[in-house]
């Protein structure tokens, strides 16, 4: 099933937290359908005895059940919140904010995952949203990660948003441009992100359909970060 072959190719890449969009939370219909689906929701599945922490944000509700985003981490989690930045009843968004305590860092390190609008006016309104909250709640000096899928393939509203707070995005430090990485199988459109405050970027890599990790319809973003002293 693909959920567990999605199990194992996550566990190989062996990071410290990972950022999911439209995770299902429950669904009634798989779960009498397929015989191995997990009895457990996707993201605890996922989490099982790798990443000891996990925080999960409902989206979307449906008579089946329900999919949301995740953050899976090695770190305690010591806070989550569950933003509703949907702009319409017709297309349910959300950013996942959480909190995780690191060894050797003084503050927690913010974690906000992000899964916004196909339409720019929308993606506009969730992104000033997603700025006020970073604004609000965010200090200056704590180290921050906003990742996820920002539906952004111009890459004008990334620009702006980036700038204001005063962001870099790994793709774009490392290699001059953003991550092509939708549809997975032969990426032609920069869709995902890996935005960061406070740390320095040692690394970013696409992984391509070779990696085993095309189960999803985007390709999944790896950066490698080093905490500013």
């Amino acid at each position: 099933m693909v959920i567990h072959d999605l199990r194992d190719r996550l566990r190989a890449i062996h990071a410290d937290v990972v950022f999911l969009q439209e995770v299902q939370g429950s669904h009634a219909g798989h779960a009498q359908r397929w015989q191995n689906w997990p009895s457990a929701p996707q993201h605890e599945f996922l989490a099982d005895q790798v990443w000891g922490d996990y925080a999960y944000g409902k989206n979307a509700v449906y008579t089946n059940g329900h999919h949301g985003n995740a953050i899976l981490s090695r770190y305690p989690i010591v806070a989550s919140e569950n933003l509703d930045v949907s702009a319409h009843a017709f297309e349910s968004r959300g950013v996942l904010h959480a909190q995780i305590a690191v060894p050797d860092l003084a503050e927690p390190v913010h974690l906000m995952c992000v899964h916004l609008a196909l339409f720019e006016r929308s993606r506009r309104h969730q992104l000033s949203i997603l700025q006020q909250r970073v604004r609000e709640s965010v200090p200056d000096t704590a180290p921050l990660i906003i990742a996820g899928d920002f539906n952004d393939w111009r890459g004008r509203e990334g620009r702006h948003f980036a700038e204001d707070l005063g962001l870099q995005e790994a793709f774009t430090s490392m290699h001059g441009q953003t991550a092509k990485s939708f549809p997975a199988r032969l990426p032609l459109l920069s869709l995902d992100r890996i935005y960061v405050r406070g740390w320095q970027v040692t690394g970013a890599r696409v992984l391509r359909a070779s990696d085993g990790l095309h189960r999803s319809d985007h390709a999944a973003l790896v950066a490698t970060l080093v905490a500013h002293a």
